[in-house]
């Protein structure tokens, strides 16, 4: 992959979350010479790792979906994810608790998926095979068409291939209103539809289109690689330095100044450093309001604080002595009506009274994430960005979290915790910059996608790009993946001289 036109060039990397160490290993193949600086002691951003008292706890993403997207990205480099890890899969995919009582386990085999819904409604095994039917269409042209092509400005969609995409694009209502054309059972559509989770949205405010993410789920499965979501970052990093790339940890980036002919870097410790290219794979609302000078870019702050952004969480991370059966490695506690819930997302603001959660137990896939005898237990639930998370106020929502588990599911915690932590708004705004404390970015609503989404190229600042989750191809791991290899392709066109191209909408 190595390429005489980036050969030379010092280029920084700002942030190592999935996006920055991606963008590394694809420009530290090019040519490029590569420093990736990350303002936290370990590499990975948001898809951190906490190891205490024996238990190990990924604190951010936890669930491996869409693997040819990491098969696709190691081929690059000539290796394979089994290089780095072992991958199983997962069956069920996750089980799921209704607040009312009612208990389903989701399986690995769609025709095994088929036959559970059509125990809930007459009709719906058919519908769901129609449904996953158009969600494999919307995949295959999403992820060909557009995500894997960089399709990210307005001219890109005005062309021949995409017009013969159309019907498997023009999915431009809201999910839910799409979701009721096949099922009327309140839980099926539930079924189909929290994978908006990964979004950021909810089935009110996130585009049909992405009906794909059950094919992601029903269609492609759900994995686990043995070591956590911590082992594929520690082996993007290491493809990334060996493609050059050096890695700091524990140095915060704290300006950017553009310069003819490069971006100056100045981190916490005194250092300043010119570069020819920065690439940030920090949360571009921050870059643009605190590390660039004022007015540098070709944004309002105004534009900023008129996103919508994904939710925050309130997690808890335990480590639980004893079994915690029925839980499975992935388990969702869903009330039957959740729309009171999204409701106190992206509506009126506030601490949910029924929320929707879900529940990871690693180590009921991996013996080494607990010690003997105990469950590695984390616990996620999506709340609204932006709200006072004081220390009353996380407690009583623990208390309520627990008493929903136990409630739920039948497992107590309470009284077998050997360790415990938490993570909610102010860790996120604080230890990862994220703009209101959301946990994911930029939510994926009609006017946050495709190429109303932020692009890789700053706006007016000359060889400065984004990198990651607020950008295209948007949220997620595998996205934020690609992300780098998109970027990589805008350094590479400016530096064979055709950046005056790109700059057409």
């Amino acid at each position: 992959m190595d390429d005489a036109v980036l050969r030379g060039e010092s280029i920084a990397i700002v942030g190592s979350g999935f996006g920055g160490l991606s963008a590394g290993a694809y420009l530290g193949a090019a040519g490029a010479d590569v420093t990736v600086y990350e303002k936290n002691e370990h590499v990975g951003g948001v898809a951190g790792r906490l190891e205490r008292d024996g238990f190990r706890f990924d604190t951010g993403p936890s669930w491996y979906l869409m693997p040819e997207v990491f098969e696709n990205f190691f081929a690059a480099f000539g290796a394979d994810p089994s290089d780095y890890y072992d991958l199983i899969r997962l069956d069920p995919n996750y089980r799921v608790f209704w607040r009312d009582g009612e208990r389903a386990d989701v399986p690995a085999d769609p025709t095994a998926a088929a036959e559970l819904f059509e125990s809930y409604e007459s009709g719906a095994g058919e519908a769901l095979e129609r449904y996953l039917d158009q969600a494999e269409e919307a995949y295959d042209v999403g992820m060909n068409r557009f995500v894997r092509a960089n399709r990210t400005r307005f001219r890109d969609y005005i062309s021949l291939d995409v017009f013969r995409s159309a019907r498997g694009i023009s999915f431009l209502g809201t999910m839910d209103d799409h979701v009721a054309e096949y099922f009327e059972n309140p839980r099926l559509r539930q079924l189909v539809q929290y994978t908006l989770v990964f979004l950021g949205g909810s089935p009110h405010n996130t585009p049909a289109l992405y009906t794909l993410m059950s094919h992601v789920d029903y269609g492609l499965g759900v994995y686990y690689p043995q070591g956590g979501i911590t082992a594929v970052v520690d082996a993007v990093e290491s493809v990334a330095t060996d493609q050059g790339a050096t890695v700091h940890t524990g140095v915060e980036v704290t300006r950017l100044a553009p310069e003819h002919g490069g971006i100056e870097l100045a981190t916490a410790d005194g250092t300043v450093q010119t570069y020819d290219r920065v690439v940030c794979n920090a949360p571009i609302a921050h870059v643009e309001r605190e590390l660039l000078p004022a007015g540098s870019t070709d944004r309002s702050d105004g534009y900023w604080d008129s996103r919508t952004y994904a939710p925050s969480a309130y997690m808890l991370y335990l480590g639980v002595e004893g079994g915690v059966d029925p839980l499975k490695h992935h388990t969702l506690l869903l009330p039957t009506d959740w729309d009171p819930h999204f409701e106190t997302i992206f509506e009126e603001p506030g601490w949910p009274e029924d929320p929707a959660m879900y529940v990871n137990v690693p180590s009921q896939t991996d013996p080494d994430a607990a010690p003997d005898g105990c469950e590695t237990v984390v616990v996620l639930v999506p709340i609204a960005p932006g709200l006072e998370d004081t220390p009353t106020r996380r407690e009583g929502f623990r208390e309520s979290v627990l008493d929903a588990i136990a409630e739920d599911t039948g497992v107590e915690l309470r009284g077998r915790i050997r360790t415990e932590s938490t993570a909610c708004v102010s860790e996120f705004a604080e230890r990862y910059r994220k703009p209101e404390g959301t946990a994911l970015g930029l939510a994926h609503t009609l006017r946050q996608t495709g190429p109303l989404r932020p692009r890789h190229r700053a706006p007016g600042v000359d060889r400065l790009y984004y990198v990651g989750d607020d950008t295209n191809p948007g949220i997620g791991v595998p996205m934020c993946l690609l992300s780098g290899k998109h970027v990589t392709e805008a350094v590479r066109s400016d530096a064979n001289g055709n950046f005056l191209a790109n700059l057409i909408p």
